[in-house]
């Protein structure tokens, strides 16, 4: 029977709605499976390095300094990356980008145990850092664009939904594992453990039965290929939009890279830590779960300022908070609030970009995105540095509250943004 009506089109939206239809796909889980255990492995590594710089120096710049040193790299190859991506298969280059992660993991756990961690001295973990994220710039585009490769168009918002639950699961996972075995057995038993973890993400990438070279793209030099895919970004003035409101929140709102500062203040140590780093994601996870439970928000620009309105104030309690579970409540909130940012850019990114551009179009949003993350981290660390740890996370949330406001006032079309369909439109 056909239902009329907005009710009626509601009721039958939701019968005919799958909410694994992604995980069917063979290739996309085990793309999805190999890039959890990568993720569980990374958010790991982050806590074990967080905690290992802080022992050592006790410096909140030198917290910042981690992010630094992997932002340069991550901006300096990635739209080169992109381009990368847009030319050759995507799957070797995500086998390649997983193994030069190993091999980072490796080195620091030669590093930890050779005893040139220490002292005052943590250059060599900065070096590793520097280096995998030459790694990780080649890795994200080739994983988004064989993500949309490997599912059809209309199960693009599925698989995003999907892709970042997984993600918040790992990223739940990991931060907790890398405190508890740092605070129960040490740092080189953390990078042993970040190793296979790895390692066992290479295997499920090599599972993969998919290595088609990208389909529509012209040959073209490398300058003229990433101006277009730029221009391509600059005309889609929705997607701008969204990657410019996310830039600035991640940027301002970095008060992650200070946790390992806060843990002490709350007397958590280490195990708090990953507690604490693992809050956020598990916030994350929920809204992740209930998205992709649900039909396509009908709502999406309010949803969106909201969401990183919300975002921003969660920052400033957590700054006043002295109690460790208020702290943990705070991030969490903050988690479930961020995933909706990403959810919405990312449905954003594949429905709107055509697939021979994913790669490049994905290394500008990892600028935009990823690289504000670690320069967040700098940020956070320098303010930290002169104004003190509360006053700059409290500084940190106030503008990304004024973000919001100032992109709500030129993102019109954003704001009145309704849903995302699978055809490359957007009502309003």
């Amino acid at each position: 029977m056909n239902l009329i009506g907005r009710d009626g089109t509601l009721r039958s939206r939701l019968a005919t709605h799958d909410p694994y239809a992604a995980l069917r796909v063979r290739n996309f889980l085990w793309l999805i499976l190999g890039y959890a255990m990568s993720t569980v492995a990374r958010e790991a590594q982050i806590v074990v390095v967080g905690w290992q710089v802080f022992e050592v120096t006790r410096d909140p710049l030198a917290l910042g300094m981690i992010g630094l040193a992997e932002a340069l790299p991550f901006i300096a190859v990635s739209l080169y990356a992109g381009h990368v991506a847009d030319r050759l298969p995507r799957r070797p280059i995500a086998i390649a980008g997983t193994f030069a992660m190993v091999l980072s993991a490796i080195a620091l756990l030669l590093f930890t145990t050779s005893g040139m961690i220490g002292k005052g001295h943590v250059w060599p973990i900065y070096l590793v850092i520097f280096l995998s994220g030459i790694a990780r710039s080649f890795i994200r585009p080739a994983f988004t664009a064989l993500s949309a490769e490997v599912v059809t168009r209309d199960l693009f918002a599925n698989a995003v939904a999907w892709r970042s639950s997984t993600w918040q699961f790992a990223a739940v996972l990991g931060p907790a594992m890398g405190g508890l075995i740092y605070g129960f057995a040490g740092p080189a038993a953390a990078y042993s453990v970040v190793t296979v973890l790895m390692s066992l993400s290479l295997g499920a990438l090599w599972l993969i039965a998919h290595d088609a070279r990208p389909q529509g793209g012209e040959a073209m030099p490398i300058g003229e290929s990433l101006r277009i895919g730029i221009r391509f970004i600059v005309q889609q003035k929705i997607l701008l939009a969204a990657m410019t409101l996310d830039l600035f929140s991640v940027l301002f709102g970095g008060a992650v890279a200070l946790l390992p500062i806060f843990a002490h203040l709350l007397g958590a140590g280490p195990q708090g830590l990953g507690i604490l780093r693992a809050a956020p994601a598990a916030g994350s996870l929920v809204t992740g779960i209930i998205v992709a439970h649900r039909p396509p928000m009908r709502r999406t620009g309010r949803a969106l300022f909201s969401a990183v309105a919300i975002f921003g104030l969660t920052i400033i309690g957590f700054a006043i908070s002295r109690n460790f579970w208020i702290s943990f409540a705070l991030l969490t909130i903050g988690g479930m609030a961020d995933n909706v940012s990403v959810i919405i850019r990312g449905t954003l990114l594949q429905t709107l970009t055509p697939q021979h551009m994913l790669g490049r179009v994905s290394s500008v949003n990892q600028i935009f995105i990823g690289s504000s993350n670690e320069i967040g981290a700098f940020e956070s660390g320098l303010a930290a540095r002169i104004l003190g740890t509360v006053p700059s996370v409290i500084f940190g949330g106030i503008m990304t509250l004024v973000v919001v406001a100032v992109t709500m006032a030129w993102a019109q079309q954003l704001r009145k943004m309704r849903e995302i369909d699978a055809t490359n439109q957007t009502s309003t």
